[in-house]
């Protein structure tokens, strides 16, 4: 078992390379040790303990994404915790937390929360300016009570090639972000209760060619008066393959939704363009609006929809219908809709009990990053995307 160490002054700093255990007994004491700049490098173990990374730049990185595995032991509540600028995380495994495996926020008190942990109140952005710059690459996160991956009060940032599953809330989630200039790309979610969550996440936030598979629900877009800058607007959706939402094996989220491929709820000015959205037994896409908060002037081109339970639902209320919402067949919903069905949802199992993921590529040497988008670059995905990293198969 390792166990954290203590924290170092900044004289004692250390770098370019501080490396686990050679250099230090656990993770935490490499970090704290770390100076800007300086490169973590674990070797194999499991690492009984929360990880806080307080210090600009550093960069976290597993040796081996399947062997160096940081484990809650479901007593702790997050595996890493990201507080500083341009930090980067990579090709390791975070399992078995009470909240989050990696969690990115400028929230600076509370353990660095924001929404979904206890005792929440929504966050004054003034007071905690957003954190600037983060990349979360290769990463393996498994059986965490709440998010898997999740970034709240960040901007600047890449989410990428990693797999999350086992989450009660969202495998991958972004929330309240203006604009947020971040891009989550190719990555798999799979046996979560939803695959991907964005919550007032505005403005350069891109969600390109991923795969949303065997969730209980697929992708979702939504405003929620519970996080600043209601309300969501201007975000991509490009190239995702959004496919059978209706595994049971999974944790059940509070509100009970199964089936649905795709809901965006309360959105404006929104694109999802070239996405996969099939098999999903409920609905493929949900189109509604959140309390007050109307769906307004979303487009929706060049998507294949098809052999969903109900492919299309608009759902706008009365108190706050939409409008603009077209397709790229002439295809336009305006004024309140339909009364949204729920479909009857299974118990879940808890998020502990969600079968382990299957083994993750390493990141590759040559891995570089960069957040340009290249939104252009992705094209309908086929039924196989990401395939061969996924357990649950089309």
């Amino acid at each position: 078992m390792l166990t954290a160490g203590c924290a170092f002054a900044g004289a004692d700093r250390i770098g370019p390379t501080v490396r686990v255990p050679q250099d230090a007994g656990t993770i935490q004491e490499a970090v704290d040790r770390a100076a800007d700049g300086a490169t973590v490098l674990v070797s194999p173990g499991v690492y009984q303990e929360s990880v806080q990374i307080k210090t600009p730049g550093v960069v976290l990185r597993g040796t081996s994404r399947n062997e160096v595995i940081i484990d809650g032991e479901v007593k702790r509540a997050n595996g890493i915790v990201v507080t500083a600028p341009n930090v980067t995380v990579e090709n390791l495994t975070v399992r078995n937390h009470t909240l989050n495996g990696v969690l990115v926020t400028g929230l600076t008190e509370g353990g660095g929360m924001g929404r979904g942990s206890a005792g929440y109140q929504k966050l004054n952005p003034e007071k905690f300016p957003p954190l600037q710059g983060f990349r979360v690459a290769y990463v393996t996160a498994s059986n965490n009570a709440l998010y898997g991956i999740y970034a709240f009060d960040a901007q600047h940032g890449v989410i990428e090639q990693s797999y999350a599953s086992g989450s009660a809330d969202s495998g991958f989630y972004v929330g309240q972000c203006k604009p947020c200039d971040i891009v989550v790309r190719q990555n798999v979610a799979e046996r979560n209760a939803v695959g991907y969550e964005g919550t007032n996440a505005s403005g350069q936030m891109f969600v390109l060619g991923n795969r949303f598979v065997g969730n209980r629900v697929g992708m979702t877009s939504n405003s929620d008066y519970q996080e600043a800058f209601v309300p969501q607007a201007d975000a991509t959706f490009v190239g995702n393959l959004v496919a059978a939402n209706a595994q049971a094996l999974t944790p059940a989220q509070a509100d009970g939704a199964f089936g649905l491929g795709v809901g965006v709820a309360g959105g404006t000015k929104n694109l999802l363009a070239r996405n996969l959205i099939t098999m999903n037994p409920g609905m493929g896409l949900a189109l509604g609006s959140a309390e007050d908060l109307a769906p307004l002037e979303n487009r929706f081109t060049g998507n294949v929809i098809t052999n969903n339970g109900t492919d299309i639902v608009y759902a706008a209320s009365a108190r706050a219908p939409g409008s603009g919402n077209c397709f790229d067949d002439g295809r336009c919903y305006s004024g309140p809709g339909v009364v949204l069905p729920k479909a009857a949802a299974p118990r879940g199992i808890p998020f502990n009990q969600v079968a382990a993921p299957p083994p993750q590529p390493d990141m590759p040497p040559e891995a570089a990053p960069a957040r340009d988008p290249h939104v252009d670059s992705y094209s309908v995905p086929s039924a196989d995307l990401l395939a061969d990293r996924a357990a649950v198969q089309l």
